[in-house]
């Protein structure tokens, strides 16, 4: 019993040794099978397994105070009663010590997902804003283009408007002129009209 607990005590020193020094491959493939052994029908004979050690925890504490009792009462405690309290008593340690290394490694590998699972998140949020600061990076290119055209569009209505602006003083000036030149006509018709009108005079 002493040497497989033991055994049990050292496997699992060595589990959470690595998964506490991540060394090469070996922290995937303890994690691995530390989720395997968690599915399934393996929980429940972990389990069972921790509630028979507890139960022989107890004995074992139990015998020990027992002794301890024994010799309080004799007032000395016998040789085979001191290797018996000593026998229960290193069965009381290792298997205190390997229910306790078995709580540390649950909780360890449980941090570890955790840890996994924030590492995962966190790179796939590092891939989502890589490709946010490229479209952000394309949307102010594109932006920019925009603002360039519109500059551009801008500076040709203002060329178009000063040409409309110069057609229309053009179209002005030639009315002004069209007016000034009909009313050229007219004197002249006029001027003409009173040359015939006095020269038929002069002909009676």
């Amino acid at each position: 019993m002493i040497q497989l607990l033991f055994l049990v005590l050292f496997a699992e020193g060595v589990v959470a040794l690595l998964l506490m020094v991540k060394i090469g491959p070996l922290r995937e493939l303890v994690m691995k099978s530390l989720d395997h052994l968690k599915t399934g029908k393996s929980p429940a004979t972990v389990k069972t397994i921790a509630g028979t050690m507890s139960v022989i925890l107890i004995s074992s504490i139990t015998s020990i105070l027992k002794i301890q009792n024994k010799g309080a009462k004799l007032g000395t405690v016998s040789p085979m009663d001191q290797v018996l309290w000593r026998t229960h008593l290193l069965e009381a340690s290792l298997i205190g010590y390997s229910l306790f290394l078995g709580f540390v490694i649950d909780r360890l590998h449980h941090y570890l997902q955790k840890v996994t699972g924030l590492r995962t998140e966190n790179q796939h949020l590092r891939k989502k804003e890589e490709k946010a600061s490229k479209e952000i990076k394309l949307l102010g290119e594109e932006i920019s283009n925009l603002t360039e055209n519109l500059k551009k569009m801008k500076l040709a209505c203002e060329d178009k408007e000063n040409q409309v602006l110069s057609k229309e003083a053009h179209v002005a000036a030639l009315q002004k002129q069209n007016e000034d030149l009909l009313l050229e006509y007219d004197r002249l018709l006029e001027d003409n009209q009173n040359l015939q009108s006095q020269a038929i005079g002069y002909r009676n």
